[in-house]
């Protein structure tokens, strides 16, 4: 889960870099060329930095939000969620778990960061609300953390 989160942030890293180096250099002017072919290249990279750009934007905007903190939301879940969810369990409710298939079946959005957000945002039946007592950041941070744990196997 903490490799996935630093993977995910080294990308969009990346497709912020490609974006802006893509999107200057498609509008710089290039030397002047003495012959034909050397404006076709000069064209072709042009063209082509422009399509790195385009790429690089299109990564970025298809990357999730809610890259959270794992380690972080691991703190923040044993001192706000495991009285009810320790071990990935579900004390109140026992068939809904934050075991990967229960999330599946149970949550409304599916197995995503973005859905554990809004539950634990919101609440929903048997689960408070946090939204009020932990901040944006925290609950981030825990949705990576749920997401990563049920991923990998909360026993693992």
């Amino acid at each position: 889960a903490i490799l996935a989160g630093t993977v995910l942030t080294m990308i969009k890293t990346a497709a912020v870099t490609l974006a802006f180096a893509g999107a200057a250099s498609a509008f710089a002017p290039g030397p002047m060329p003495l012959r034909s072919s050397v404006t076709q290249m000069s064209m072709s990279a042009q063209q082509n930095a422009a399509k790195a750009a385009f790429a690089g934007a299109a990564i970025l905007a298809a990357t999730p939000a809610f890259a959270g903190d794992a380690d972080a939301g691991e703190k923040v879940f044993n001192a706000n969620c495991a009285a009810c969810h320790a071990g990935g369990q579900n004390s109140v409710v026992p068939d809904h778990t934050l075991e990967k298939a229960a999330i599946e079946k149970f949550l409304t959005g599916g197995f995503n960061e973005k859905a554990v957000v809004t539950q634990v945002t919101n609440g929903k039946n048997a689960m408070p609300a946090f939204g009020g007592r932990l901040s944006d950041d925290d609950i981030a941070n825990v949705a990576t953390y749920v997401i990563g744990k049920s991923e990998e196997g909360w026993d693992a």
